[in-house]
């Protein structure tokens, strides 16, 4: 019989390896930027279709601004708004806040041929993505 009020629990560690879950996300219209429904109950996506709308909301969610997510996630391309850099530099540290942005996911390899624009107040982005489901290719309007 135990002496102790409370027994020490130690909890088992999970031993995944290298392997990775399925990568599962609700599908994303991204036109009118809101989930996807089907008779009423949101509609299910995996593999790359679900990297590539993690990839879409990482960067359309300001980093360090909700509570909810962790500071790990989402991107810092709205503190470019207002700053004096000349263009150039203002798409190099675009394309850079993309690839910090995405590649902190486990399911995304590389971020390439990124292309960042700038115009009228919004900055369009266009990527190809790597992920361990395959390439995709990502576009988004911040």
């Amino acid at each position: 019989m135990s002496t102790q009020l409370f027994p020490m629990i130690q909890p088992q560690a999970w031993e995944g390896g290298r392997e990775l879950p399925l990568c599962v996300e609700i599908g994303w219209d991204y036109a009118a930027n809101q989930p996807r429904f089907l008779r009423g109950e949101p509609v299910e996506v995996q593999g790359l279709d679900a990297v590539l709308v993690w990839a879409w909301k990482a960067l359309h969610t300001e980093r360090f601004r909700y509570e909810i997510y962790t500071w790990a996630y989402g991107s810092e391309l709205e503190s470019l708004i207002g700053q004096p850099y000349t263009g150039e530099l203002k798409r190099a540290e675009a394309i850079r806040y993309v690839r910090e942005a995405l590649l902190i996911n486990p399911y995304i390899r590389s971020v390439d041929d990124i292309s960042v624009t700038f115009l009228d107040g919004l900055l369009e982005i266009s990527c190809a993505l790597t992920s361990i489901y395959g390439k995709g290719a990502l576009e988004a309007h911040v």
